[in-house]
């Protein structure tokens, strides 16, 4: 089984005592990829390092999350740095613009700057032909207003942890090529994401852990990693009565199809 962790920040300090045994463990589990999003400057080193160490399987991407926008008031010192990165990729080429989006989860206080770093960050995707990897938390009504008046101009990307409805699913994918990630969620009873899984078609999904966060069962609770996507993949082919390989397969592939080979 081939697996690619479309979205994990394995570089984040919670893995700081054993890193190179989780990178392992991940190879061992079949995750022959794992993706990066970055946060913001914060954690910039840790990311390239980790992507310097193992190029072959670690790939980043680069921007600004909604979150930090909120708690870095220079946060357009930031987009800055952000847009330099991507015009000169310190540690290979990045895959993606990512993590960026929009989440009122914590506060609205800076819904109006999450918004234009949001636009900004969309314009440099479309700009340099990336991909976006898309957070959204609390925040539906405003994410598809903002990709609505992008559709038509070659978007396209991943919506990070999908938790939408069926008309949300569908209203994305006609604002352009949109992939979502299904991670841990899928795994726990009463899963709104499991519910939703049969109303979507197994082409538009990529596998993610969101590594330290969202831990699958039989380990929710527990720090995530990468190799626990194994355990995602499990569940979404339970849910659709395809082989786990099958899975592993087909979201592999649209992996690659988005984020290059």
């Amino acid at each position: 089984m081939i697996l690619t962790d479309t979205h994990s920040h394995i570089y984040d300090t919670a893995f700081d005592d054993d890193r190179e045994a989780v990178f392992e463990r991940a190879l061992q589990a079949g995750v022959t990829r794992i993706l990066l999003p970055a946060i913001d400057s914060r954690s910039h080193d840790a990311l390239f390092d980790l992507c310097r160490r193992h190029p072959q399987h670690c790939i980043p991407m680069m921007g600004l999350h909604p979150t930090s926008v909120n708690e870095i008031d220079d946060y357009r010192t930031e987009l800055d740095r952000v847009e330099r990165l991507l015009h000169e990729p310190p540690a290979g080429r990045f895959c993606a613009v990512g993590e960026v989006g929009l989440d009122f989860y914590w506060s609205t206080e800076r819904k109006t700057e999450q918004i234009e770093a949001f636009r900004r960050q969309i314009e440099l995707a479309l700009e340099l032909r990336l991909p976006l990897a898309i957070h959204t938390r609390n925040a539906w009504d405003e994410m598809l207003a903002t990709l609505g008046d992008y559709a038509g101009q070659g978007l396209r990307g991943v919506m990070h942890a999908f938790s939408g409805t069926e008309a949300i699913y569908r209203q994305v994918k006609r604002c352009g090529d949109f992939l979502f990630g299904i991670g841990g969620v899928v795994t726990y009873k009463r899963s709104e994401t499991a519910a939703l899984l049969p109303c979507m078609s197994p082409d538009d999904l990529v596998l993610e852990t969101d590594s330290p966060y969202l831990t699958p069962v039989p380990f929710r609770g527990k720090r995530n990693e990468s190799a626990y996507v194994r355990f995602v993949c499990e569940k979404v082919a339970e849910i659709y009565g395809l082989a786990p390989d099958d899975i592993a397969e087909r979201t592999t592939r649209n992996a690659c199809r988005m984020f290059g080979s």
